[in-house]
C-alpha cells in the first residue's frame, strides 16, 4: 500500500496545472490525503476515477480544507475531532476563530489500520495562533490518535506546520521562536513520538537538506533553503510495515512537495 500526502495549497490550482493528475499517474497512491485544498466539494471538479472521494471544506469560503482519496473504500470515515475531544481542549483562539471549523481533519478506518489527512493550524507570523497550536490543537490531535489507536494502528500525514529539530530546516538559528521553530511547536511534535508514533522519513533517513516547503520568494527552492513540515507518522505496531518512506521534492505545482510512505500487507 502506497500513501501519499501534498499539501497543494489550493487543489484547483494544481489541477489546472495538471500536477496532480499527474502525481496520481506516476505514483499512483492507494491512499492520497491533500491539506489546503481551498475549495467547496462541488467546486473541485475532479473525478479521479477509481477513487473513493472525501473532501472537507472550511467554514471560510477559500481557506483551508482537506481531503482523502483511496482506491478502496473506507469501512468508515469521520471529519473533525470527535464532540468529546473538542470540549476537552480550547479550539478557539483569541481572535474568535474556531479551529474545528476549519475543514483541518478527515479520518478513514481501513482493514487493518486508520488514516488520517491532517493540516495543522499555522502559528502566524505574530505567533498569534500559538496558543491554540500549544494548548488546543496539537494536544487535541494526540488524544484523536491515541484514541483510534486503541483499536488499531494509526497512520497520520499532513502539514504539521513545525521542523522537528535543526535538521529539518536549512537556517535554524534565525528562525528560532519563529512561526514553525518555536519551543511550544516542537514539543507538540516531541510528544507524538513519546505517545509512540514513529516519523517515518527519519526512519530511512538522517541528516539535513530534506525539505517539503520552500518560500516562494527569493528563489527558494531551486536553492533548497527550506523546511521539513510535511509528515507520515505511523504507530509503533506498524513499523515492521513500513518499507519505503520517500520526500518527491521533484513533484512541482505547490510550495510544499508530496510525502509518501510504502506498507506492507
Amino acid at each position: 500500500m502506497k500513501i501519499v500526502s501534498w499539501n497543494v495549497n489550493g487543489v484547483r490550482a494544481v489541477l489546472r496545472k495538471g500536477a496532480l493528475q499527474d502525481l496520481v499517474a506516476r505514483h499512483r497512491p492507494d491512499v492520497l490525503c491533500l491539506q489546503e485544498t481551498k475549495a467547496e466539494p462541488h467546486e473541485v471538479g475532479w473525478e479521479a476515477r477509481g477513487y473513493h472521494h472525501t473532501w472537507v471544506a472550511a467554514e471560510k469560503k477559500g481557506y483551508s480544507g482537506t481531503a482523502l482519496l483511496s482506491r478502496t473504500p473506507p469501512i468508515g470515515v469521520t471529519t473533525g475531532f470527535p464532540r468529546a475531544i473538542a470540549r476537552r481542549f480550547p479550539l478557539v483562539d483569541d481572535a474568535g476563530r474556531d479551529a474545528t471549523r476549519e475543514g483541518r481533519v478527515v479520518t478513514a478506518e481501513f482493514a487493518t489500520h486508520y488514516v488520517v489527512s491532517v493540516y495543522t493550524p499555522n502559528a502566524k507570523d505574530d505567533l498569534s495562533r500559538l496558543p491554540l497550536r500549544h494548548r488546543g490543537w496539537d494536544p487535541a490531535f494526540l488524544a484523536h490518535c491515541r484514541a483510534l489507536e486503541r483499536k488499531k494502528p494509526v497512520v497520520f500525514c499532513g502539514d504539521l506546520n513545525v521542523a522537528h529539530t535543526e535538521l529539518d530546516l536549512a537556517n535554524p538559528k534565525p528562525n528560532r521562536g519563529k512561526k514553525g521553530f518555536t519551543d511550544e511547536e516542537r514539543a507538540g511534535f516531541q510528544a507524538f513520538l513519546e505517545a509512540g508514533f514513529l516519523d517515518t522519513f527519519r526512519l530511512f533517513t538522517s541528516g539535513n537538506g530534506h525539505y517539503t516547503w520552500w518560500s516562494l520568494a527569493s528563489g527558494a527552492r531551486a536553492r533548497n533553503v527550506g523546511w521539513r513540515i510535511d509528515y507520515v507518522l505511523v504507530s509503533a505496531a506498524l513499523r515492521r510495515r513500513v518499507k519505503a518512506a520517500a520526500i518527491h521534492a521533484d513533484v512541482l505545482g505547490s510550495d510544499h512537495c508530496p510525502v509518501s510512505i510504502t506498507l506492507t500487507g
